[in-house]
């Protein structure tokens, strides 16, 4: 796979769950760290403030024996935040051996009230990657789709 730059991925899932308890799952951070990440992984540091110009710092942890079982750090920003409709975000993921991050993604999160349901689109278009983070490019949609999956069973909890 050639990995270039503007690589791009769209996701839209509705959720059974008004717009408002959605939103609220996607900008407190005690939410966040609960869906965040494919089945398996968690989140023991979730730093998640959703205000324009707001640092973004979540580990990621893989399962327990899997070749990911170690603290994978992510940072960025937060661009644009109109709630409950809309959220831009940069992340960025992958330090190489100096720090310098290998992949960054521009996130576009929109809400759409649908009778009482939400439908939540993700838009992510990566913006800058290295050939070492192929790999990641290549899972982002099953990844993304996942979390989406525990995200849908958080608001079942919190319904």
């Amino acid at each position: 796979m050639s990995i270039a730059e503007n690589t791009e991925l769209s996701i839209s899932r509705v959720f059974d769950a008004p717009r408002a308890l959605v939103w609220q799952a996607w900008t407190d951070p005690k939410h966040i760290e609960q869906w965040w990440g494919p089945h398996g992984f968690t989140n023991p540091l979730c730093q998640w403030d959703a205000k324009p110009g707001n640092a973004i710092l979540v580990h990621m942890h893989g399962p327990q024996g899997s070749p990911f079982d170690f603290d994978m750090p992510m940072g960025g920003a937060f661009e644009e935040v109109i709630a409950p409709e809309r959220l831009v975000f940069i992340t960025n993921a992958m330090p190489d051996e100096t720090g310098q991050p290998q992949l960054e993604v521009r996130n576009g999160v929109t809400f759409e009230d649908c009778n009482g349901k939400t439908k939540v689109t993700l838009h992510a278009i990566v913006l800058r990657s290295t050939p070492a983070v192929a790999g990641a490019i290549a899972g982002m949609e099953q990844g993304w789709t996942q979390s989406l999956e525990k995200l849908a069973a958080l608001l079942d909890q919190l319904a």
